[in-house]
C-alpha cells in the first residue's frame, strides 16, 4: 500500500472514531438528561404528594377486607373522587363546601378493569354524620372527607380504600397541563365558568377543551339531568385517563403534578399513587361506567333523587364483586335506560 493511501486510511479511520465518539457523547448526556429528568420530576411528585397527604379515620367498612392494608399494584381496590367547589364566590372554605360531584372507581388488576359509578349529587341517602337522610351533596358539608366516604360506604356497602378530593382549580389546571382533551360535547351552549358568569361557549359535537371549558361541561345541569350530568363526568374522566396514558403525555406528568399544589387532597402515599400506573401499561384498562336508577321526587317541596332500591343492590353487588367481597356476579348488568323523570332547575341546588 502505498503511503499516501495509508495516510487518507488513517484520516478516515480517525474520523470514524471521532463521529463514534460524538455519538456515544451524545447519547450518554441525552441518558443523563432524561435521568436527571426524571429524577427531578420523582422529587416534584414525592413533594406534592406528600403536601397533599391528609389521612381519615377508619370507618366501619374499612373494616370488611381480611387484609390489614390494600397494595394497589396486587389488590382489588377502590377510589372515591371528590369534586368540591372551595372558591372565595362562595365563602364555604374546604370543610364546609358541598360536594359539586362524587364518582366511585374500583379497580381489579387480575381483569385490568375498572368499574366507574357517578352518584347524583341530590341523592336521598342516610348520612351517619347527622344520622338522617338528606341529600349526598352535604355529607361533605356536614363533616367533610370523613363525613362524605362513610355516607358512600353506607350506602353502596363496600369499604372506600382511598379518596382524592380536587377543587376546580386543580381539575381546570391539570386538563390543561395534559394539554386538553377530547370529549363529545353534546349541545351548543353558554354556560357559567369557575366564577359563575356566563362565559364559557360550548359547541356540539367532538371537540377538543381546554381546563375551563372541561369543567363547564362537568358541572351543568340546566341542560338535562343529573343522570346525564354523571354520565358526562364518568366521559371526562376516561377522556382525562386516555390523555394521561398516551405517551405524548409522559413529558407533561411534571406539569401536571404542579398543577395538583394545594388543591388536592388524598390518603395515597407517593408509592401508593405510582402504583396505579401499573394499569396505563400496555394501553387503557377496561372501564365500564355505571349509573343509579331512579325518580325525581318533590314531595316535601324540596328536590330528591330517589334510588330505586332494587338497582342499588344490583350496583352494590356489582362493585363488591369487582373488588373480590363477594363471589363473582359478572352476568349482573346495569341497565340505565329505565331512569324516571327529570328534575326541574329551580330546586336542585339546595
Amino acid at each position: 500500500m502505498k503511503r499516501k493511501d495509508f495516510k487518507k486510511m488513517k484520516k478516515k479511520t480517525s474520523k470514524k472514531r471521532l463521529a463514534i465518539k460524538v455519538a456515544l457523547l451524545v447519547t450518554f448526556s441525552s441518558l443523563l438528561m432524561v435521568t436527571a429528568y426524571a429524577l427531578n420530576l420523582q422529587q416534584k411528585a414525592q413533594k406534592a404528594i406528600e403536601g397533599a397527604y391528609e389521612a381519615i379515620p377508619e370507618t366501619p367498612k374499612s373494616e370488611i377486607r381480611a387484609e390489614a392494608k390494600v397494595e394497589p399494584a396486587s389488590d382489588n381496590v377502590s377510589i372515591m373522587l371528590i369534586g368540591v367547589d372551595d372558591s372565595e364566590t362562595r365563602g364555604q372554605g374546604d370543610d364546609n363546601s358541598r360536594s359539586d360531584a362524587l364518582l366511585v372507581a374500583t379497580f381489579n388488576p387480575e381483569e385490568k378493569s375498572v368499574k366507574l359509578l357517578s352518584i347524583p349529587r341530590d341523592s336521598y341517602v342516610y348520612i351517619p354524620k347527622v344520622d338522617y337522610k338528606d341529600k349526598i351533596t352535604h355529607a361533605h358539608a356536614y363533616g367533610g372527607t370523613h363525613a362524605a366516604i362513610e355516607t358512600v360506604e353506607e350506602m353502596l356497602d363496600i369499604p372506600i380504600d382511598y379518596y382524592v378530593k380536587m377543587n376546580f382549580n386543580a381539575f381546570i389546571e391539570v386538563v390543561d397541563a395534559l394539554g386538553g382533551i377530547d370529549v363529545e360535547v353534546p349541545y351548543d351552549r353558554v354556560e357559567k365558568d369557575e366564577f359563575d358568569k356566563n362565559s364559557i361557549q360550548l359547541k356540539k359535537g367532538m371537540q377538543h377543551l381546554d381546563g375551563r371549558h372541561a369543567l363547564a361541561l362537568a358541572r351543568t345541569r340546566k341542560a338535562d339531568s343529573d343522570i346525564e350530568r354523571g354520565k358526562r363526568q364518568q366521559m371526562i374522566i376516561q377522556a382525562i385517563l386516555k390523555e394521561a396514558a398516551s405517551l405524548k403525555s409522559v413529558t407533561k406528568y411534571g406539569d401536571v403534578i404542579e398543577a395538583v399544589g394545594d388543591n388536592m387532597k388524598t390518603n395515597m402515599t407517593y408509592n401508593e399513587m405510582t402504583s396505579f400506573m401499573e394499569y396505563a401499561k400496555g394501553g387503557m384498562p377496561d372501564v365500564e361506567s355505571l349509573t343509579l336508577k331512579g325518580y325525581d321526587d318533590w314531595s316535601t317541596g324540596t328536590y330528591y333523587y330517589k334510588l330505586d332500591d332494587q338497582d342499588l343492590h344490583t350496583i352494590q353487588q356489582i362493585l363488591k364483586s369487582h373488588l373480590g367481597l363477594i363471589p363473582d356476579s359478572s352476568k349482573l348488568t346495569n341497565n340505565d335506560t329505565n331512569v324516571v323523570g327529570t328534575a326541574d332547575e329551580s330546586d336542585v341546588s339546595e
